[in-house]
């Protein structure tokens, strides 16, 4: 039966008095609850109050025993539950941060099942078998990265752990991401607390008959949270309230009073520092961020009592009260050896807690549950940048010892700084001792080679772009352009299965190049920048931008240039392969979640004609996750110029010339267009290109970037201006170029979208590389088209102006093409 919980035993001040006197929150549920749970306010806009729990080693020191315990005894209900067939095919999911340790020692009381772990850090080289979003956290996103990605993909029961079940979001949440990917017919829900209100409880069951899975709950304790009207802005002041206090500042006790408890007499020592190895067995997990199966159990239960026994040795002797504290995720291998170290030293109080990320109120209060808070800078380069982490609950606490417990990736000059952990604990106990136990890393040997880069490859500087392509330099890869329209409009070839030859520019039409340049330069310039900030603040802080080779490359190099200009960034830039009927490449895919995360990739082209790249990438992505390759890239594409309408991340939506429009590899890095061909690109390989070396005294590439980035300066005000209009503006894409391609098809009777190219960029690619039937220009368009109409009066095409076109011009592809359709000098004829 349910009741008001608020009310301590006898003689005891319950660790949420503080907060529930003040704004009137009351737990309500089990009697256990106030044993398991404290109250504590923090700044956060979505929930002022947070749950302190007491049995966790998170915030309050406790222990070791009783943390371990509550977790095995979840999990051997578990066990129960499922039966031990069907545990044997369970795996374990605990959350990041701060149930990683719980749902770790859940799995040892299930046993039989491996656990994984969520985590808040990306691993080079570890592909992403999912993620999801916590709602009500101050930092939200959660990747699962499994050494196995097998280990997901089993249908055997999945065990998610959490150490309150709130509202249901997250585990909602986990579950539909999940789902998706790895259906299966059962699902177990472990908390410490289940405080769901009835609506709540009900939306899970509900989802479970949505899904058509089982899902069951085991808590060890149940209740709700009863909050009155306008709680969460009284929180709100409140917290404001007490951190206008000097107290509040970083790394100080949150009050005068737990300061002075602290202080060492005059007559002690200055507090030490040592390191400890533990010797930690090779190729052991440090938890379960990829994956801790029982084996791994089994090594680590058989290591413990060596590994305790020299961390006792490093203790004073006359030591008394010794805390471990682990580190965020790091969670279980510190518990452990707290419990082990229980058990060796005779005579020590041994307590257990761990660092965080989220701030809260302190208040030095018996009623509350975070009396002091110690503040230092973050120490393990997180992917987000520097912040503030926090301990609780240590300063003032009396410890004759605190040994710090973290992993090797946070072993770096800001943790032993002035104002870093280190420092810190040393201002409150006797001694520190530092235990680094090595990251685990998946040893994952890549098959595939690292980009090619210049002056090797290309003419671009080795920074500039790095070419995810294989050499095809020394492979005869031309034809004729009438050979292969013909080949490809039969249906004998694709179009990258060979090359055209290379245009050589008349002096003529080099000379428009240049004028073209120098009259669009600032015009490119500000479009280069309007599309790089919003990638900035939309997409990634710090992207990793991949261009759609080779029209894309010259823009992302831009791109590039422009975030160090403004921004001082250095953004990784990489050049891939996609196929129109064929897909994107996906090794380079792979070799892009294994080096970078790939949410922050951005994929970059040059501009959007009907928007049949867009598609042809976002269904390569699809496809490349439903075969089981990395989640989270994002199909969008940013491009320069967005005149079909196609995108929502651009610099502009007008059709202009874009002059690296105009040449074919001499103004890309003098790479030509990419191949894709059976004999030349196996399952196991990038698809190929070629490097023309022998075109290097045509070569303008690097002068084009010149020419754009030294306009830079002049544009920033008109870029602030643009990118302030496109951001408040509608981006949403209407596609109207595609349905303008579609009409142009049937109204020229070709009947076929993909002989219709609308735009400058690629009616000068049908001029240069295609057999081409007709140019529609529109009428009154200016010097944006002196260099097609030069082309297509060297071709022999007419240029047809007409009066209602969505682009500047329409490149029409022969739409019947025989070798007999053109004639020996390669002109189209009429039909």
């Amino acid at each position: 039966m349910n009741k008001a919980v608020n009310d301590p035993a006898p003689g005891e001040v319950w660790s949420g008095t503080w907060v529930a006197d003040r704004l009137g929150v009351e737990l309500v549920g089990d009697d256990r609850l106030t044993d398991l749970l404290g109250l504590a306010l923090r700044r956060n806009p979505k929930r002022a109050h947070l749950l302190v729990s007491n049995v966790l080693g998170k915030h309050v020191p406790q222990s070791p025993s009783v943390v371990h315990g509550h977790g095995l005894a979840l999990g051997r209900r578990v066990r129960e539950l499922l039966g031990d067939e069907e545990a044997a095919r369970a795996v374990v999911l605990g959350y990041a941060e701060t149930a990683t340790g719980l749902g770790h020692s859940v799995a040892d009381g299930v046993a039989l099942a491996p656990y994984l772990h969520s985590t808040r850090r990306p691993v080079p080289g570890v592909a992403r078998a999912g993620g999801f979003e916590e709602s009500h956290s101050h930092a939200t996103s959660h990747l699962l990265l499994p050494e196995d990605p097998a280990l997901l993909a089993g249908d055997g029961p999945l065990v998610l752990v959490d150490d309150e079940f709130s509202t249901g979001n997250t585990v909602l949440n986990t579950i539909r991401d999940l789902h998706e990917r790895y259906p299966r017919d059962r699902y177990v829900v472990v908390a410490l607390v289940d405080m769901r209100s009835p609506e709540d409880a009900g939306r899970l069951s509900g989802f479970a008959a949505e899904i058509g899975a089982r899902v069951d709950l085991v808590a060890a304790a149940s209740g709700t949270v009863k909050l009155p009207e306008g709680v969460l802005e009284k929180g709100q002041d409140l917290v404001a309230r007490f951190e206008e206090t000097p107290s509040g500042a970083r790394g100080c006790v949150e009050s005068a009073a737990t300061a002075a408890r602290a202080r060492p007499a005059p007559t002690d020592p200055r507090p030490a520092t040592s390191r400890v190895d533990l010797s930690w067995p090779r190729d052991l997990p440090d938890g379960g961020r990829h994956g801790f199966t029982p084996q791994h159990r089994i090594r680590l239960e058989s290591a413990l009592p060596a590994m305790a026994a020299r961390l006792a040795e490093a203790l004073p002797t006359d030591a008394h009260r010794v805390h471990v504290l682990g580190f965020e995720e790091l969670m279980y291998a510190p518990l452990r050896l707290a419990r082990e170290l229980e058990q060796v030293a005779e005579g020590v109080e041994v307590t257990f807690s761990t660092t965080t990320r989220s701030p809260v109120l302190a208040v030095d209060d018996p009623g509350y549950a975070i009396r002091t808070r110690l503040s230092f800078p973050a120490h393990d380069n997180p992917v987000d940048g520097p912040g503030d982490r926090y301990a609780y609950n240590v300063a003032g606490a009396g410890f004759d010892a605190v040994v710090a417990v973290i992993d090797s990736a946070a072993d770096t000059p800001e943790l032993t700084a002035p104002d870093g952990l280190l420092a810190r604990l040393a201002a409150h106990t006797r001694q520190v001792v530092l235990v680094v136990v090595p990251s685990y890393t998946p040893e994952r040997p890549s098959m595939l080679p690292e980009p090619l880069r210049g002056p090797a490859f290309s003419s671009y500087a080795p920074e500039d772009v790095g070419w995810l392509l294989q050499d095809l330099s020394d492979v005869t890869l031309e034809a004729p352009t009438e050979e292969r329209e013909e080949a490809i409009q039969s249906g004998g070839a694709h179009y990258a299965e060979s090359l055209p030859m290379e245009y050589q520019p008349s002096d003529q039409y080099q000379e428009l190049f240049r004028t073209a340049l120098e009259e669009s330069s600032a015009r490119l310039a500000q479009a280069v920048g309007a599309v790089t900030e919003i990638v900035l603040q939309e997409r990634s802080p710090r992207p990793v931008l991949v261009s759609l080779a080779r029209a894309g490359t010259p823009v992302g190099v831009l791109m590039r240039r422009w975030a160090g200009f403004r921004h001082g960034l250095d953004l990784p830039h990489y050049a891939v392969s996609i196929v129109r009927g064929r897909g994107i490449d996906a090794n380079a895919l792979r070799w892009l979640a294994d080096h970078h995360d790939p949410a922050d990739v951005v994929f970059v082209d040059g501009w959007t004609g009907k928007g049949a790249i867009t598609r042809e990438l976002t269904e390569a992505v699809r496809t490349f996750e439903a075969e089981g390759g990395a989640a989270g890239f994002d199909p969008e594409i940013a491009v320069l110029a967005d005149p079909g309408s196609c995108v929502r991340t651009y610099g502009t939506r007008e059709d202009f010339l874009i002059p690296s429009a105009c040449l074919n590899s001499t103004v890309s890095g003098l790479i030509s267009r990419t191949v894709l061909r059976a004999d030349l690109v196996g399952p196991d390989d990038f698809h190929g290109a070629k490097f023309y070396r022998e075109l290097a005294g045509a070569d303008v590439s690097v002068d084009f970037l010149d020419a754009v980035a030294a306009r830079f300066p002049e544009v920033v005000d008109a870029v602030d201006a643009t990118v302030k209009e496109l951001l408040a503006g509608d981006r949403e894409p209407t596609w109207e170029g595609w349905a303008a391609v579609e009409r142009i098809s049937e109204e020229y009777g070709i009947h076929d979208v993909n002989l219709v190219k609308p735009g400058v960029g690629e009616t000068t690619r049908v001029l240069l590389r295609r057999v081409p039937w007709k140019i529609l220009a529109r009428a009154g368009a200016g010097a944006d088209l002196d260099h097609v109409r030069l082309l297509a009066g060297q071709r022999g095409v007419p240029v047809e102006e007409v009066a209602e076109l969505p682009y500047t011009c329409v490149g029409l592809i022969h739409p019947k093409y025989t070798r007999g359709a053109t004639g020996a000098d390669g002109r189209a004829v009429s039909v």
